[in-house]
């Protein structure tokens, strides 16, 4: 429960008090008039759809930037930081959803960035070891801290970012999606973690578009939306519908659209393969079907898809679309044969930030869009045009995709594979750190694939997700196949019975 043992009779306290805080980018304004109070030992839920405010007033509280008006207070003091390094001076710390990892360095490393551990005037990297491999182990991740970052999957990455955050020795970590690359099993973890943080006096302003987990783990929410505080709740026993309607400003239920009937002729035939991190998994995709592949973090669902789509080597085993066997060299010999990936980091790997709508969706199929081998500035307009219209993006073909939102951009990393006319579709973590309004428009564009008559597969840490939408789930636990489930079996129950087995 929260700890408001430090408020004084005046109703102040000693944790971080905001006032009247507004913040404009040029004619937006992103913040207006904010009042957020954070007590220590209580975990506060900030919740709003992507572009309400949230990461505008957790980067003021954390000294990116300043605010235009109002003020703050910090352990009973005026509080007003000049950069990120001020902030966590003073104990404040902040953990951003996008992986802020230095790829080239070692995870140890990587966890003491900016304050290395030193003794006699040199690096202590035994103790730095040290430290940082119980902090990954509480986490529930036994990794060598020697081990350089770049090598981690994206769910790794994130704890080792949660960990960075648990060395700072902060009395209130502001955590941006904490969960939006974990499991079930990673997120009991981080939960704990944060109980036994709280219980010494740590507070937590906590933003997540997993709106189960609030109840969970936190005391009391605030909802924003267009930049104001629109809802406070005393207690976060609140009815998800009743936050989603708060959030959004309108009723919007998590309903999943219809996928429809597939069809009896196979598309995606995968038999008997092994890789790195999985053995012998065999399995059929048809046209029109989307079949789901679910398991705890670890399990090897990545690993399976990339493997599929010829960016991870085959130890054994086939893969055929359409009874043609593929000799997989690399992600060139998938793409050729129909199978497209859209990765789970999307900013990492599925899109190229800088460059335009345009540029992106035209990217992986510039021999296509050409006319007798010339790329002209009109045509690709005319391609990004269409792609913008039927994946309903919200941007102009000129807008650099770092701009957009997180759905938006997940639209544009879609729609470049679309235009391959591919025959199989694989999308790892499809709505990772998406709003729930725009995860309604990628479980839209899901469904429509399926029904258009493409072979569909889903890989997702949120399994309600993966049940909604699946006619069928594969189950991986460590890397071994533990069945094939038809939607009409596949509950949240059977299914965590398997991949925990």
């Amino acid at each position: 429960m929260t700890n408001l043992s430090h408020a004084t009779r005046d109703g102040t306290h000693q944790g971080l008090i905001v006032r009247d805080v507004s913040k404009r980018f040029g004619p937006t304004r992103a913040l207006d008039r904010i009042d957020l109070d954070i007590r220590p030992g209580e975990v506060v839920a900030l919740l709003g759809e992507n572009g309400a405010g949230k990461s505008t007033l957790a980067n003021i509280i954390a000294g990116t930037f300043g605010s235009d008006t109002g003020h703050m207070t910090w352990q009973g003091r005026p509080y007003e930081p000049k950069s990120p390094g001020e902030a966590i001076t003073h104990g404040i710390g902040l953990i951003h959803q996008e992986m802020r990892l230095l790829p080239d360095l070692p995870v140890a490393e990587n966890v003491f960035l900016g304050r290395l551990l030193t003794r006699g005037g040199r690096v202590d990297r035994a103790e730095m070891n040290r430290r940082a491999r119980e902090q990954l182990r509480r986490l529930g991740l036994d990794i060598s801290p020697t081990r350089l970052a770049g090598s981690l999957r994206v769910a790794e990455q994130q704890q080792v970012e949660i960990a960075k955050a648990l060395t700072l020795d902060a009395k209130l970590l502001i955590l941006d999606e904490p969960t939006a690359a974990l499991g079930g099993e990673e997120t009991d973890h981080l939960f704990e973690r944060i109980d036994a943080l709280r219980r010494e006096g740590v507070s937590f302003i906590y933003v997540s578009h997993r709106l189960e987990e609030i109840a969970r783990i936190c005391d009391r929410v605030v909802v924003m939306r267009d930049g104001q505080r629109v809802a406070t709740h005393a207690t976060a026993q609140v009815p998800v519908g009743q936050l989603v309607e708060e959030m959004v400003g309108r009723s919007v239920e998590r309903i999943f659209p219809g996928t429809g009937v597939p069809e009896e002729r196979e598309v995606l035939r995968v038999a008997g393969l092994s890789g790195a991190a999985f053995r012998d998994v065999s399995f059929g995709v048809r046209a029109g079907e989307v079949f789901g592949v679910a398991g705890i973090v670890g399990a090897g669902r990545t690993e399976l898809v990339r493997a599929i789509a010829g960016v991870d080597p085959v130890t054994e085993g086939t893969v055929a679309v359409d009874g043609t066997v593929l000799r997989l060299r690399g992600p060139r010999d998938a793409i050729e044969a129909g199978v497209a990936l859209v990765p789970e980091d999307r900013k990492g790997q599925g899109a190229v930030l800088d460059l335009t709508i345009a540029d992106n969706v035209v990217l992986p199929s510039l021999g296509r869009v050409a006319r007798r081998g010339w790329l002209t500035p009109r045509r690709v307009g005319e391609v990004a045009a269409g792609a913008i219209r039927t994946m309903t993006v919200k941007g102009r073909a000129t807008q650099p995709v770092r701009t957009l939102s997180g759905g938006n951009q997940q639209k544009v990393v879609i729609a470049k594979w679309l235009e391959l006319g591919p025959k199989v579709i694989i999308l790892d973590e499809p709505t990772r750190g998406i709003d729930v309004g725009a995860r309604a428009a990628i479980y839209e564009v899901i469904a429509g694939l399926a029904r258009s008559g493409m072979a569909v597969v889903v890989v997702s840490s949120d399994l309600d997700e993966v049940l909604g939408l699946s006619h069928r789930v594969l189950v991986l636990s460590r890397g071994r196949q533990q069945g094939i489930l038809p939607a009409g079996e596949a509950t949240n129950s059977t299914v965590m019975r398997l991949a925990t087995a």
